[in-house]
């Protein structure tokens, strides 16, 4: 065997070297990873309970691109933290830090039995409406845990955890907005949540809304985030949010948490009636499975950073920033639906013809919310005689002769009777598909709306059967 020479000897040597010092990088950057989740896990309580449950099985009807790329919104900024609400070794904690001179809005569940903390945000921003100080905002959400249905004690957590988040930020307490979803009737373990402020605040970053959104996710089974970029009055306006939903879904503010933020100044009166206003054609336009939630809360906030000055509704700028809000909005609205509990059809419920827009709300509602529609849709069944069923108990006007459905662009029945061109066979062909649109015409006057909706699977019933499990 032929002798190395001393060149191929010292390029041996040289290629191990390199290789050993490749090791060794890999091996620090192990060790730094290792060294940071045990900081983590000091830095807050292990829980109680039992670790983290494995991740559901991400939804067929999830954006096929995954989170989008949200736009940094300049003056607010995000980190999220592992406080073992509930599981351990998961992100539950979210904060939200939002510049001096900003305006913010919510909208609430209306709920009889709602939280702690959506009526603590409730008596805040009455409090703040139509004013402003000049001071800066935060929002504060955990998983795991609603903090509902929890008396004195609930009310003692939100006061401990915005206490700290006002020090820790320097902020006054009655502009730190809070949520929490989860359990219900539990009681909040707030010293887990402010075992980590510190660690939130000391990692605030205007890129981490992903990491934000991944946090307050409880039986989602992946983030939601929406976002825009608009002209108006010739420069650029962003809006971008999160949100997360996949249970207790119904309107009247339609479990639900939203995050809003813009780059653009509006006043809060102006931005809270856009909002309110909004809100019904989007959130409180979806259902699950016909449950609302103590917890539902929704809040926007708009940094003013951008230096475009949005005016009134009827305004040339309002309507524009209206249009931009309402379409992130309902994006994120249907995202709500297209991650229903155990969902495998997103499902739009298109209602016209009816005596008014409220009549015509309440067909829809009554059809997307009937168990026997939604587990039909399920089974891929064009059992359409259960739509005339959910029409007739709605309680709206109704004439059974003037009545039209359609799946999608397939004529059903009219006239009282099913259409002589149906073919059962077409109708089947269509309910395979994931998105359906289920159309009804009243045949009665102007009145129109559309909601929409989801099947109902038995992954549903097994996701609720082991949620407290």
């Amino acid at each position: 065997m032929a002798k190395k020479s001393k060149d191929d000897c010292k390029a041996t040597k040289s290629h191990t070297i390199d290789d050993l010092q490749k090791k060794l990088s890999r091996l620090r950057r192990k060790l730094k990873a290792a060294r940071a989740d045990l900081e983590s896990a000091a830095a807050a309580p292990a829980a109680a309970a039992a670790p983290a449950k494995t991740a559901p099985v991400v939804s067929p009807l999830a954006p096929k691109d995954g989170f989008p790329d949200l736009p940094v919104i300049s003056g607010v900024d995000f980190a999220a933290a592992k406080a073992g609400v509930k599981y351990a070794g998961r992100l539950d904690v979210m904060l939200a830090r939002i510049a001096p001179g900003s305006s913010i809005a919510g909208v609430f569940t209306r709920s009889s039995t709602r939280s702690a903390p959506v009526l603590d945000c409730q008596q805040k921003l009455a409090a703040l409406a139509g004013q402003s100080d000049g001071a800066g905002y935060a929002i504060l959400v955990n998983s795991g845990n609603s903090n509902a249905f929890t008396g004195g004690v609930g009310v003692q957590a939100v006061a401990q955890t915005t206490s700290a988040v006002a020090q820790a930020l320097d902020l006054p307490q009655s502009h730190i907005f809070s949520a929490s979803t989860g359990v219900i009737g539990e009681p909040l373990r707030a010293e887990r949540i402010t075992a980590v402020i510190n660690q939130l605040r000391d990692s605030l970053d205007p890129t981490a809304a992903e990491l934000a959104a991944r946090a307050i996710m409880t039986t989602d089974t992946f983030p939601k985030g929406a976002a825009v970029e608009v002209e108006i009055d010739g420069a650029p306006v962003r809006i971008a949010g999160f949100a997360k939903g996949s249970g207790m879904i119904a309107p009247d503010m339609a479990t639900m948490l939203v995050f809003i933020f813009t780059d653009a100044a509006v006043d809060q009166p102006v931005l809270q009636k856009m909002l309110s206003r909004l809100n019904r054609g989007t959130f409180n336009s979806i259902t699950v499975d016909s449950d609302t939630s103590t917890s539902d809360s929704l809040l926007l906030a708009a940094t003013g950073k951008s230096g475009t000055h949005i005016g009134g509704p009827g305004s040339k700028s309002g309507k524009a920033f209206a249009a931009a809000l309402g379409g992130v909005m309902q994006d994120l609205a249907h995202q709500v639906v297209r991650d229903g509990e155990g969902a495998t059809k997103f499902v739009e419920v298109a209602v016209t013809g009816a005596t008014s827009a409220a009549s015509a709300r309440k067909l829809g509602l009554a059809i997307a919310n009937s168990p026997l529609v939604k587990t039909a849709i399920a089974g891929q069944d064009p059992n359409w005689g259960r739509i005339v069923m959910a029409v007739g108990k709605s309680g709206a006007p109704a004439d059974r002769d003037k009545l039209t459905i359609r799946f999608g662009d397939i004529l059903v029945a009219e006239n009282g009777w099913v259409s002589p061109e149906y073919q059962e066979n077409a109708g089947a062909a269509y309910m395979k598909q994931q998105d359906l649109k289920i159309a009804v015409d009243m045949g009665l006057g102007q009145g129109k709306a559309t909601v929409w909706t989801c099947d109902l699977t038995k992954q549903y019933i097994a996701i609720n059967a082991d949620y407290r499990s």
